[in-house]
């Protein structure tokens, strides 16, 4: 595993060097592309998730300008690496917009980073498409939130465990890695656990840092709290490269999926890649797309993500399809409004639906949050994930929970009501 992230490393390095080269164009150059920004950790702990998503988007940037580009300009991907440091986040945005002019960035993962970056966008004006589910509780007039909030992954993840056919689970692990997106979602899971009839006594919360790697004690607890007779599930928000010895472990105590089964919602395909699955097969993750989903879109997709890295093995995964829809929609809304400036395509986003990759159309909503569906995935001994549950239809993304005081009166709307947390009691646009 350690040669395998320095190969990563180095490739990279290698990609950061490609981007270097692409921020150095000439002026005349310069002035005759769109330039678009891309802001994904190539190295640190999160490269293990990110690197694939500064791929597919220069993907994507190569087919528009097959195309002719957008209104009859070539685009251009700007590329830099954040590396996992949080802070950096911030300075290599500010880079993208002041030094490179870039028109858009498509960029971050954890919300720590997005949460950096925002003051930025802000105080630039310019647009982020965050592509990665996150904890909701946030609506940005800068931002387009393309993954999933809550109610599209994390409660309805839930819900699935709950049912007959997710094994009526009773006592509940909601294990996370120590930031705000683990931290927000687990105590609006928490809530809704509560409000559901789970006793308190049934819930165990537990944290570590980014890149833990001893989970002997913690797996001990589980296992532990586990053997009190009744039926038991993790629910993972751990992040990165920790997932790795996180489930090494739990094989080593000869926890099966069909003990205590773990449904994670930040390990995908590309998490999978490379590993030795045999410790994960039964295992469950609850995204809004997985590789095998057939349709002849999804197909399509695959193929000429293979062909354009070069890689016949090279696979697909949820964060990489967010970007897919999103890219797809800041190309309508620049079209719609004849501009690339972002205050008039921040105002034609809302309403541009676009194709997704299960099979449906997503839109923008006035909450800048897209319409998805909910997929449980299993995991398969070749890394693949057979789609066990999927929500009948497409799914709203909630800006603000409905399961925790302070935020169940809040509604976002950036085209009626120009705020992104307007007190629906009040009727006054909060801070």
């Amino acid at each position: 595993m350690l040669k395998r992230r320095n190969v990563l490393a180095g490739l990279a390095a290698a990609a950061l060097a490609g981007g270097a080269l692409l921020a150095s164009a000439p002026l005349a150059q310069a002035q005759d592309t769109i330039k678009i920004g891309v802001l994904h950790s190539l190295s640190g702990t999160m490269a293990i998730s990110e690197t694939t998503l500064k791929d597919v988007m220069l993907m994507l940037i190569d087919e528009q300008n097959k195309k002719g580009g957008v209104l009859g300009k070539k685009l251009e991907a700007v590329v830099v690496d954040p590396a996992s440091n949080w802070p950096l986040f911030a300075e290599k945005a500010r880079e993208l917009i002041t030094q490179h002019k870039v028109s858009a960035v498509f960029g971050c993962w954890t919300s720590v980073s997005r949460k950096s970056v925002l003051p930025v966008f802000k105080e630039l004006n310019n647009i982020l498409f965050y592509p990665v589910q996150y904890e909701g509780e946030e609506s940005e007039r800068n931002v387009f939130y393309t993954g999933a909030a809550p109610n599209q992954q994390a409660i309805p993840a839930v819900d699935y465990l709950m049912s007959k056919d997710g094994g009526e689970v009773k006592r509940w692990v909601l294990a996370g890695t120590d930031y705000v997106y683990p931290r927000t979602t687990n105590k609006i899971l928490e809530a809704y656990l509560l409000a559901k009839g789970v006793a308190k006594e049934d819930i165990m919360i537990n944290y570590t840092p980014f890149g833990h790697s001893d989970w002997q004690t913690i797996v001990s607890e589980i296992v532990k709290f586990g053997s009190g007779g009744k039926k038991t599930a993790v629910v993972s928000t751990i992040n990165g490269d920790a997932n790795v010895p996180f489930y090494k472990e739990l094989a080593n105590k000869g926890v099966k999926a069909t003990d205590i089964p773990v449904i994670a919602f930040s390990v995908g395909e590309e998490e999978l890649a490379g590993l030795d699955t045999k410790d994960l097969v039964g295992h469950l993750a609850a995204w809004n797309y997985f590789q095998s989903v057939k349709n002849p879109g999804n197909d399509e997709f695959i193929k000429k993500w293979q062909t354009f890295t070069k890689n016949p093995k090279r696979v697909t995964n949820d964060p990489m399809e967010a970007h897919v829809v999103g890219f797809a929609m800041w190309v309508k809304a620049v079209e719609k409004a004849q501009s690339f400036d972002p205050d008039k395509v921040i105002d034609a986003l809302p309403g541009i639906e676009a194709p997704n990759l299960t099979g449906g159309i997503s839109k923008m909503l006035p909450n800048h949050h897209i319409t998805k569906p909910v997929l449980i995935g299993e995991i398969r001994a070749d890394g693949q994930f057979d789609v066990v549950w999927q929500t009948k239809d497409l799914v709203p993304g909630d800006a603000w929970t409905d399961f925790l005081d302070g935020s169940k009166d809040l509604e976002a709307d950036w085209v009626g009501k120009k705020c992104g947390n307007f007190n629906m009691k009040t009727e006054k646009c909060g801070s």
